[in-house]
């Protein structure tokens, strides 16, 4: 049940906190998100700029670059998705724990980029795996990393436990494990993953 805003901040005036299980339990979720130490172009240096002393995403809770998907929840595709790097993505992202999240940094990992036109390059990591937050740009600056990473925990925030827009990992019926794509004769086998992806139907 929410708690009044009036009531909660007439209630902290005079030293007593009043949250809901369901604000603490996304207060620690959106806290404490541990993206993975992982880069695939130009992007990359932009997400590593981001944890230097200037930008100081640390303030976010989220210093902690994990070297291993097991450990980490945040998965930043900072950079140009090959079709031969796309199941390493997949596989990397099948890893990770739940809850877990991706953000698409960049114009490359959102849709090809400057080399959308190319046979050997994925036109947008979202074909595969759920993108939480995409950041256009080329590449994009450290703010607008940080922006993405305070929309994830608005995102986060925003989540009831129970009922319609819970997170995936708290959805039985939701799809856990993704399709890891196989290069085929002419392109990647599935060539997308229809749970996340679908063709858009265009009207003439």
């Amino acid at each position: 049940m929410a708690v009044d805003e009036q009531l909660k901040s007439e209630m902290a005036r005079q030293g007593i906190v009043v949250t809901s299980l369901q604000e603490l339990y996304n207060w620690g979720r959106r806290s404490s998100v541990w993206p993975m130490n992982f880069g695939l172009a130009c992007c990359a240096i932009e997400m590593i700029a981001t944890t230097m002393a200037r930008w100081d995403m640390a303030r976010f809770g989220a210093e902690v670059f994990r070297p291993s998907p097991r450990q980490a929840d945040l998965l930043i595709v900072s950079g140009t998705v090959t079709k031969k790097m796309a199941p390493q993505v997949v596989r990397l992202y099948n890893q990770m724990p739940e809850p877990r999240y991706v953000i698409a940094m960049g114009a490359c990992a959102i849709s090809g980029g400057p080399f959308k036109q190319g046979y050997n390059v994925l036109k947008g990591i979202d074909r595969y795996i759920p993108v939480d937050v995409h950041i256009p740009g080329c590449p994009p600056r450290p703010e607008a990393l940080l922006q993405a990473f305070i929309e994830l925990q608005k995102k986060i925030d925003a989540q009831p436990l129970t009922g319609e827009g819970r997170p995936r990992f708290l959805d039985v019926d939701a799809q856990g494990e993704f399709p890891v794509p196989e290069p085929g004769e002419h392109d990647l086998e599935p060539t997308s993953n229809k749970g996340v992806w679908t063709v858009p139907v265009v009207i003439k």
